[in-house]
């Protein structure tokens, strides 16, 4: 018998695709997801991303190396979501930088487009500054682009 575990998300094609169910308490009065909720889509995918990436960010966090914070978000609202849709958030690495990673991310119902979000997300020290980011997850982001890019 299988353990009960989280839902997982898995790379196709370099792209991290990661699936989420409307719930009653995503939507607002009028019965659509309210807008702050697709940000926190974005964000259990973008993690999701990066532990299936091998990226350990408790490790992290816990040895006091530091962690990421979202420096920069443009987000674009195309149609709505409803209670009971069932989500897919594709997240696909854009830029590798040495304190930061630009990523894409879209928020799609039935192959529809829902949300469009560019996200910078830099690699921050304890103290809140900017810092390289492990060379280990430099290499996981590179090995992601890789496999993103045709034959």
């Amino acid at each position: 018998m299988m353990p009960d575990t989280p839902q997982s998300g898995r790379f196709v094609s370099g792209e991290h695709r990661f699936a989420v169910r409307v719930y009653f308490e995503d939507t607002d009065l009028s019965g659509v997801v309210y807008h702050a909720n697709y940000l926190r889509y974005m964000e259990r995918a973008r993690s999701d991303m990066l532990r299936v990436a091998g990226i350990d960010q408790r490790a992290a966090h816990e040895a006091s190396e530091g962690a990421y914070a979202v420096r920069d978000l443009r987000i674009r609202y195309v149609a709505p979501a409803r209670l009971d849709d069932a989500l897919l958030v594709i997240t696909t690495i854009e830029r590798i930088r040495a304190a930061s990673v630009d990523i894409h991310q879209r928020v799609m119902r039935d192959g529809l487009l829902l949300a469009d979000a560019q996200v910078e997300a830099a690699f921050v020290a304890p103290s809140g500054r900017a810092r390289r980011q492990p060379a280990k997850w430099l290499e996981a982001f590179d090995t992601v682009l890789q496999k993103g890019k045709p034959s």
